[in-house]
């Protein structure tokens, strides 16, 4: 059944293009698995959306003519099992995607399919012979990324950052803590929580739950990306600061702008969606941080105000947490240059809310130059009684971090 679930997976997301977690979500609901095949499910279809590209060029190797979806999609699921999972005997990977043929109507298909995964298995441990090394072409296949973004990432880092940017886009991603320090310290944490401190931040050390822990619903921590918090520490924040998180959903910020204050002053957590608000307002009660204030608002209307601190983390393409949310990588470009636009405006009317001599911080989860640098450059020809005080791109090559942007300015006085 975990198979077939990741076969079903992959194909609502081919056919409907739907968000992976949401179809995972609800075909494990629908289907009724248990947490172990739960989790073999996921992995296997994130996998697949990771490795796309280069289980096609390996099947292509050896499968001659047009396949029909479905047959691919069940070649796709033998071919990653047999590149990545080296628990999974090969014998199980391919019995088990022909048995899927069968169950799933597509009998004929089976001499092909195995017939190509034995082909597959006998090169298991092998490097892919894709042509073109040293090239984004290259690139793009062996990491199942675009070639647009991959041509971009070389132009922005070379060659060899850019292939690290990308094995590590199809990486585990370390789950990283951040610690609620008016209710206990790093020591206490640790007492109850498997945990372990990195160069880039404390991590959590160990697969499952982690919100059926002791520690998790005491409000002793809540999960951040180091990058994230980072844009939070620009602001120098101090207690009794009045700060507003205009686009606060999921409420890491928010959380952290009130732990850095001591639970002083005011955090008012702005977001269009009630829904996501909602979130932010369960967390903030486990948390047992009073001086958070959620409130439903459009950050293109925002009015002008006398904040301290204000954060713009403004919607964007995500291309900083792939490892994260694998299907990001399939968004389409011309969508996503749509949306320095938006930036901009939600800047603009952000930056109305910074008191003079306060301080404004735009952050975003991707590296994208033309939503980051580019936009901070058309708001400050704009807005020249604001000031660029730092900037800074965070990378998960190179920083252990999601993909990340953050820009503080401060407003004259």
């Amino acid at each position: 059944m975990p198979r077939k679930t990741a076969l079903e997976a992959l194909e609502r997301f081919r056919r409907d293009s739907a968000w992976s977690r949401q179809v995972m979500d609800s075909l494990s609901a629908k289907n009724r698995l248990d947490s172990r095949d739960t989790a073999l499910a996921a992995r296997l279809f994130y996998g697949m959306l990771q490795n796309l590209a280069l289980c096609d060029f390996t099947i292509d190797r050896f499968a001659k003519g047009k396949l029909e979806p479905k047959v691919r999609d069940i070649l796709r699921l033998g071919t990653y099992q047999l590149l990545f999972l080296d628990k999974i005997p090969p014998s199980a990977a391919v019995n088990e995607s022909v048995s899927l043929c069968r169950e799933l109507g597509y009998a004929r298909a089976t001499g092909l399919v195995n017939a190509v995964l034995r082909r597959v298995a006998h090169e298991r441990g092998k490097e892919p012979p894709i042509p073109g090394q040293g090239t984004a072409a290259y690139l793009s296949t062996r990491y199942s990324h675009p070639l647009w973004l991959t041509e971009e990432l070389i132009a922005l880092r070379g060659y060899e950052a850019a292939e690290a940017v990308l094995a590590a886009d199809n990486s585990q991603p370390p789950v990283y803590v951040q610690v609620n320090t008016c209710r206990t310290s790093e020591t206490e944490l640790a007492k109850l929580l498997p945990v372990r401190r990195t160069e880039a931040g404390l991590v959590l050390d160990r697969d499952g739950d982690f919100t059926k822990t002791e520690a998790f619903q005491k409000g002793l921590f809540y999960v951040q990306d180091p990058a994230a918090h980072a844009a939070v520490e620009a602001a120098e924040l101090k207690p009794g600061m009045n700060a507003l998180d205009a686009c606060a959903a999921p409420g890491g910020k928010s959380f952290a702008a009130a732990i850095a204050m001591g639970d002083t002053g005011s955090v008012t957590a702005r977001d269009i969606l009630a829904k996501k608000l909602a979130l932010v307002a369960e967390g903030a009660e486990r948390l047992n941080l009073g001086c958070i204030r959620c409130e439903p608002g459009d950050a293109r209307e925002t009015e002008a105000g006398d904040f301290d601190a204000v954060f713009a983390d403004v919607p964007c393409s995500g291309l900083g947490v792939i490892r994260k949310k694998p299907d990001i990588r399939y968004r389409s470009r011309e969508e996503l240059e749509r949306l320095p636009e938006l930036q901009q405006e939600l800047l603009e009317a952000i930056a109305r809310a910074v008191r003079p001599g306060g301080r404004l911080v735009y952050s975003t989860c991707t590296w994208r130059q033309t939503e980051n640098q580019a936009v901070i450059e058309a708001f400050l020809r704009r807005r020249p009684d604001f000031t660029r005080i730092m900037e800074r791109t965070f990378w998960p090559d190179r920083d252990g971090t999601d993909g990340f942007y953050i820009c503080r300015m401060d407003r004259a006085k």
